[in-house]
């Protein structure tokens, strides 16, 4: 992956070359002693749900997990540190917890206008989580139900 700012947009290259648009970007920085509510806040990262656009993060301190839906609607649970970035596609039931370092800073980046607004489960009849699964069906070439 390579990573450059060109004006006010970071670009992003994956080994499959294509790119995503950094518009915005903020930081996130997750403990007890610097965010509000705080326990309110952690515990409705952990509700399971979807977003109608990628969800996009940069690890700069601490660490956390993922925690993501497979096909056969199994978690796969994956630690992010320092160095990592995760693009959760629109559409993917996740959810986020610290571990047991509780904390984490993460910077988020969006692609267009910011916006974080989870749709918690199920929400089966969305039509980001009907594109999220038709995109599935057609990456593996069989009929994937949706949990």
């Amino acid at each position: 992956m390579i990573a450059m700012k060109i004006r006010d947009f970071l670009i992003i290259l994956t080994p499959n070359s294509s790119s995503l648009s950094i518009t915005w970007q903020d930081l996130l920085d997750l403990c007890p002693e610097k965010v509000s509510n705080y326990e309110e806040k952690l515990k409705n990262f952990f509700k399971e749900h979807i977003h109608k656009d990628e969800e996009i993060r940069y690890c700069l301190a601490g660490s956390g997990y993922f925690d993501v839906r497979d096909k056969d609607d199994r978690w796969i649970r994956i630690w992010m540190k320092p160095g990592d970035l995760i693009v959760l596609p629109a559409g993917i039931y996740h959810r986020f917890t610290l571990d047991t370092s509780n904390y984490i800073k993460l910077m988020r980046l969006f692609v267009g206008e910011p916006v974080w607004t989870p749709y918690n489960r199920p929400q089966e009849e969305h039509p980001v989580r009907k594109e999220y699964i038709k995109s599935l069906t057609h990456k593996f070439g069989e009929s994937i139900q949706a949990f």
